[in-house]
């Protein structure tokens, strides 16, 4: 299994949580964004610049996982893509999003933006906390310890 984390807005509180597990388990990860952020120093750790665009890391990631693979992403829309190569994902707030689950985030998340797209102000997600890095880092060792 190859870890692949989606760069783009990864939470800061989740970095030593991530790098833990990576070096725990010798986890080979591939940590994909358009710009440069660190994650921590492992050599388990590939970082990986992708072009400049709003879906360049997504297409990236879609293009190198594996069925088997794990993919953390706050993107409903990369979740599904991935979800649909049998790999899995995980979002920053613990989510295991799954192919029971997957559609039905997919169609509150494109609910949500045509509101938004309409004109209409939405509140948007609550801020990420301590309580969120929480459930993400039990949703994760639940991961794992299913996969071993």
């Amino acid at each position: 299994m190859i870890l692949y984390i989606d760069g783009d807005a990864f939470p800061n509180l989740l970095k030593p949580i991530v790098l833990r597990a990576i070096e725990r388990l010798n986890l080979q990860t591939i940590v994909i964004a358009n710009k440069k952020i660190n994650i921590g120093k492992s050599k388990y750790i590939t970082y990986m610049i992708v072009e400049a665009g709003a879906d360049e890391a997504d297409n990236k990631i879609v293009e190198l996982i594996n069925s088997h693979d794990l993919v953390i992403t706050a993107d409903i829309p990369l979740a599904d893509r991935v979800i649909s190569k049998n790999a899995h994902a995980i979002d920053h707030r613990g989510e295991l999003y799954t192919k029971d689950n997957i559609k039905n985030y997919l169609a509150m998340r494109n609910l949500m933006q045509g509101i938004r797209d309409s004109g209409e102000m939405t509140k948007g997600p609550a801020p990420f906390n301590q309580k969120n890095a929480q459930e993400f880092a039990n949703q994760l060792n639940k991961f794992f310890q299913s996969k071993t």
